[in-house]
């Protein structure tokens, strides 16, 4: 992977991440470019997005408090924030916009997708960066 690109943005988790959100975006918009391949099961076409929210969004976050506000490649996130973070897709997703928009369904199984995408942040994703970061 190309060396301009940051650390953090080239691990590998966040690349496969990126990828298989693009996937999941084709097959939700009907792409012909995934026509002829298999469809996965419903409950992972329905929930893996949201497993995905968290470390991706996260990921970006850390990137961007790394480069621009702390300018220290060894900041990690602290527990409470991603607890925080969350807390915060799950009230808003799962809570609140179910109750102001009538396209919106709230579902539990996303609090629990929501939490895993949390916990793979936290132990795999939110680590010091090197010294060339």
């Amino acid at each position: 992977m190309s060396r301009w690109l940051p650390a953090e943005l080239r691990h590998p988790l966040f690349v496969a991440g990126v990828a298989t959100y693009l996937v999941l975006i084709l097959y939700k918009t009907g792409s012909p470019l995934v026509a002829g391949w298999p469809r996965p099961p419903a409950l992972l076409r329905a929930h893996l997005a949201d497993a995905l929210a968290l470390p991706l969004l996260l990921t970006l976050e850390l990137w961007g408090l790394r480069r621009y506000y702390f300018r220290r490649p060894a900041f990690v996130l602290p527990r409470s924030w991603i607890f925080s973070s969350w807390l915060v897709f799950s009230l808003w997703f799962e809570w609140l916009l179910p109750r102001l928009d009538a396209r919106a369904t709230a579902d539990w199984r996303d609090v629990l997708a929501y939490a895993l995408g949390g916990l793979v942040f936290g132990l795999w994703l939110n680590r010091p960066a090197g010294p060339t970061g």
